[in-house]
């Protein structure tokens, strides 16, 4: 079986967040690029993800979706990165909290507020996230006095945590509260960071010139 790692994606998508993760790997792969409403849409892509979306990746015969759960699979499969906690480590608990505490609070409430909505007081419940206020407090209080929010060192949680204050607040659906600023100045200054946002903002369609 072909160990092959292939990268679905598209430059305008959560698929920055997979090629930040595959930069800090450091290991070979191939990129697949996707265009919205053709490709992604084509049956050979629907056989990757039904959805239709990106980012996706094919590992060997193993397929994974969802951005968050690609990173968690590429820091298990190659360990040898360091981008997750070991297994019986006690920080595995603060790494898997705060992963997924991105991919859902903080992306629930972001996408939401982008549109203009929250949940009524008294509806709060319903939903996940609660209320805005009560998920930056608690994103806030996961960074204060730390440089990373699951021990001493950059994780895939920080990678993935990161991305959604940076896009939130880039987009004005995040508060830019300083210890947010902080932090995701800290890590988009990792060398793979760099790397990825070049490669992705060079695969970006060419603007028309203006005029």
């Amino acid at each position: 079986m072909s160990d092959e790692l292939v990268f679905y994606t598209n430059p305008m998508s959560r698929g920055r967040i997979v090629r930040w993760m595959l930069e800090e790997l450091g290991q070979p792969y191939r990129t697949e690029l996707l265009d919205y409403g053709t490709t992604m849409k084509a049956p050979e892509y629907l056989a990757v993800n039904p959805m239709g979306k990106v980012p996706a990746i094919r590992h060997g015969e193993t397929v994974v979706t969802e951005a968050a759960a690609i990173c968690a699979y590429l820091a298990d499969v190659f360990p040898q990165a360091g981008l997750a906690p070991p297994p019986a480590s006690h920080l595995r608990g603060p790494y898997y909290r705060w992963l997924f505490f991105a991919a859902g609070p903080i992306e629930q409430a972001t996408s939401l507020q982008s549109i203009g909505w929250e949940p009524p007081e008294d509806r709060r419940m319903m939903f996940g996230f609660g209320c805005m206020s009560d998920v930056l407090d608690a994103a806030e209080m996961a960074l204060e006095g730390r440089e990373y929010v699951a021990g001493d060192r950059f994780t895939a949680a920080d990678l993935y945590f990161g991305s959604h204050l940076g896009w939130g607040m880039q987009f004005n659906s995040i508060e830019k509260r300083p210890v947010f600023e902080a932090y995701v100045a800290r890590l988009y200054a990792r060398p793979a960071a760099v790397r990825a946002v070049q490669i992705d903002d060079a695969l970006m369609p060419a603007q028309p010139p203006a005029g």
